[in-house]
């Protein structure tokens, strides 16, 4: 009998092995082909296709058509799944793959019929020369086919990939159109309904477009709200107290700041460096992952248009796409922050409207029949909302209007200087950006660039209307004819998301949620400070942690807990003495007054939206007060009663209530308040988006590992445990050897690479590395197929 169990025992063993070793087999399967020759259909000659230690790419062709098929082979056996999850997501595509559990996500973007869209307008997307674009698509598919095992997360999902179309590339751009802009449009929305319910002078306060922490190109800070008198405004009046006690009493808890799917960029011009070299930097901020959005790569082929006759571009691509999104080629750099202009209006449509189309959008779900979303469409975009009398909320978005991607800005890669990017820049199509430049001549220049509503003079933006007026037509989109500010007299240019213009362009550009200046202006203000720079300094600029926007609020606090008797307070005042300024990961008190600050926060606006609520009741939406800095600071150091919300008797009160609210989320967290730092709240979290399907202790090995991080949104080093800098760059065109550059998550979405997570941990550290590849240690030759 023992015998027998003995051989039962090893019998069961050898199967887990076997069936370990198949799957480890099969994982390994699906590695990129690194080294050796391999014949490519379509080459017109042979390219070389090098890897340095990090996993860069470089393609050395023949020519641009040879490159971009080299490029798109690459870009499919490294990230073939994320650059599918991209042309799902913006199809509406998701639950085919991934089941009901999409579903919703879905239909949010299969109401505006993207796909349907892109094929009805491929040619605009395309743009003057359709031939890169084949050579990749075609590229992609030879890639993915090459693979002895389809992409591993295919065998977990049990589904096999679908090839790559022209069309799936325009849809990776308009990915990037969900993910920096809103497709539902809803603060709009949400500020319009306020509007029509609350008293004007409590809207204004809502609504107040800026701050002291302003730092525009264009104009003076807006500063803070001046507050209403008793007289015009009074939270105390019986009604008020109603609704505001009404809604205190079921407060949710505070929720966590919103991410700003921004940037940071800025430059200064060859005045200021020692020998007239123009250095430019960037850093996108975005949600994290492993493997990591971009794709760092170094294209080098002859082109009669270029400088020389000869391209040669680094920097970030987006697989998906065959170009360089940001990066050097010599002669210029080029790098975006999210312009947060206003690219969308509701229009209200009566019940009985002429020239609705009600279009069947069928979403194939795993493991399900299919689902049909019946779309209504008008001529102004589709229906997003139907109200109960059948009239309804027709939305345009210019992700949805032919030009809104056009894949001639991958001209950029042959700029020769300044003014011949901004000629490139006028016919791009690409979210509105802020677009920064910097060229070997030493000059810099600011504009907006991508596709942006070409309203007529009296149909200004929305804004919080209900809808555009009711004479307006239905607006195009154009990237021509930008705000622009070139050669600037102060030799530096800065943009963080934050408001930019003032006066009749910020009037036709609207307000599309800029985010709060402090970002902005930490960085202005540290290009203000010296006269001399090079690299590094701004890549100093990148990693500047230091709490300037919450230094007020660090002295607010000990005001508050200093001398009390409450021993909440009393705890909360010995754990928050030391203030050293920075978001640094082992900092206490940074972590306290940002919680502070957010409880202040979460109570006021609450009190404020209270009366919203309660006439609203399930209309309600949730708006995003992004320059509530310019209101909250007010109240909380004049205090005015009548701006108290209810029910606390004293601002004294509310602050306290907040403090000890705090003290008590922290306890609960272990039992010593100094062991609370920032890191700890602030630990990294990137993983692989299959990982979300995995059991827990498998997860660990789809992630990065998790690293406290410094650093936070207020400040120019954005780094929280899922979002953040997704790149940092700095760079001087002709001197891109000198460049410093980081990314966290590593090139290769395969777990068995050498190039999985490389790279990160620079990002982490803040170490600086080299902006151009290092030593070849893979080299593989792609040569044409014997006819």
């Amino acid at each position: 009998m023992r015998r027998w169990l003995k051989r039962l025992v090893w019998t069961a063993a050898v199967m887990v092995l076997g069936t370990g070793l198949v799957v480890w087999l099969l994982i390994r399967g699906s590695l990129a082909q690194l080294e050796g020759e391999r014949a490519v259909a379509g080459l017109q000659a042979p390219v070389q296709v090098s890897r340095d230690a990090r996993g860069v790419v470089t393609i050395e062709a023949a020519s641009q058509a040879d490159a971009m098929r080299a490029l798109g082979r690459v870009h499919a056996q490294e990230r073939y799944f994320e650059m599918d999850l991209m042309r799902r997501s913006a199809a509406g595509e998701l639950a085919e793959l991934f089941g009901a559990a999409a579903l919703p996500v879905d239909q949010r973007m299969r109401v505006h019929r993207l796909r349907a869209r892109t094929h009805a307008h491929l040619a605009q997307a395309v743009g003057a020369d359709p031939l890169p674009l084949q050579a990749y698509v075609a590229g992609v598919n030879q890639g993915l086919g090459d693979l002895q095992v389809r992409p591993w997360p295919y065998l977990l999902l049990r589904q096999a990939p679908a090839r790559w179309t022209a069309e799936d590339s325009v849809l990776t751009g308009l990915a990037m159109y969900a993910d920096l802009q809103d497709p539902g449009n809803q603060t709009e929305l949400a500020m319009a309904r306020l509007r029509d319910v609350v008293p004007p002078a409590l809207y204004a306060l809502l609504s107040h477009d800026g701050s002291e922490w302003d730092a525009p190109l264009f104009g003076p800070a807006r500063g803070n709200a001046v507050l209403p008198p008793a007289d015009v405004l009074d939270l105390r009046s019986q009604e008020a107290r109603l609704s505001s006690s009404s809604s205190s009493s079921s407060r949710p808890a505070p929720a966590p700041d919103a991410d700003v799917k921004g940037s940071n960029n800025f430059a200064v011009a060859g005045a200021l460096t020692a020998d007239g070299r123009a250095i430019l930097a960037d850093d996108m901020h975005l949600g994290l992952r492993a493997p990591n959005l971009w794709f760092r790569v170094r294209l080098r082929y002859p082109d009669a248009q270029a400088p020389g006759g000869q391209v040669d571009v680094s920097g970030f691509s987006l697989p998906g796409l065959p170009a360089i999104v940001v990066g050097s080629n010599g002669h210029v750099a080029w790098g975006f922050t999210n312009s947060y202009i206003d690219n969308a209006d509701f229009v209200h449509v009566p019940a009985q409207a002429d020239g609705i189309v009600v279009h069947d959008e069928r979403i194939r779900v795993a493991g399900q029949p299919d689902h049909v979303m019946h779309v209504r469409e008008t001529a102004w975009g589709p229906v997003l909302h139907t109200q109960p009398d059948g009239s309804g909320d027709a939305l345009r978005w210019t992700a949805q209007l032919p030009g809104a991607v056009r894949l001639d800005f991958a001209d950029m890669a042959r700029a020769a200087d300044l003014d011949d990017a901004l000629r490139i820049a006028d016919r791009a199509g690409i979210p509105t950006q802020n677009l920064l430049l910097a060229d070997r001549q030493g000059r810099i220049a600011w504009r907006l660039i991508g596709a942006r509503p070409d309203r007529r003079a009296d149909c200004p933006p929305a804004g919080a209307a209900t809808a555009v007026a009711a004479h307006c037509a239905p607006w195009p989109i154009r990237s021509d004819a930008s705000p622009a500010l070139v050669d600037p007299a102060n030799h530096r240019l800065w943009t963080a998301n934050g408001r930019v213009l003032d006066g009749s362009a910020l009037a036709v550009a609207g307000n599309g949620g800029y985010d709060l200046g402090a970002r902005g202006r930490q960085i202005r203000d540290g290009l203000l400070a010296k006269e001399r720079f090079d690299e590094r300094d701004l890549l100093a600029i990148q990693l500047d942690d230091r709490a300037v926007f919450l230094q007020r609020w660090w002295t607010l606090l000990r005001q508050v807990v200093e001398h009390s008797d409450d021993p909440a307070l009393k705890r909360l005042e010995v754990a928050s003495r030391q203030w050293d300024g920075h978001a640094s990961a082992d900092s206490v008190s940074y972590r306290i007054t940002r919680g502070f600050r957010g409880l202040v926060l979460e109570r006021v606006s609450a009190g404020l939206l209270a009366p919203a609520k309660q006439r609203l009741g399930d209309a309600y939406l949730e708006p995003r007060l992004a320059q509530f800095e310019g209101v909250l600071w007010p109240l909380v150091s004049e205090r005015p009663a009548h701006l108290l919300p209810p029910p606390y008797a004293s601002w004294d009160a509310l602050l306290a209530d907040a403090a000890r609210a705090l003290e008590a989320d922290l306890a609960a967290q272990g039992p010593r308040l100094a062991d609370r730092t920032w890191g700890e709240r602030n630990t990294a979290a990137l993983c692989h988006p299959i990982s979300r399907a995995l059991p827990a202790f498998a997860k660990p090995a789809l992630c990065m590992p998790a690293d406290r991080l410094p650093g936070d949104r207020d400040m120019p080093r954005v780094q929280g445990p899922a979002f953040g800098a997704s790149q940092r760059m700095v760079v001087s065109p002709g001197h891109e050897a000198d460049g410093i550059i980081h990314m966290p998550g590593g090139q290769s979405g395969h777990p068995l690479s050498p190039f999985w997570g490389a790279g990160h941990e620079d990002w982490v550290n803040g170490t600086p590395t080299p902006f151009l590849p290092g030593t070849t240690v893979y080299t593989l030759r792609l040569v044409p197929t014997r006819e």
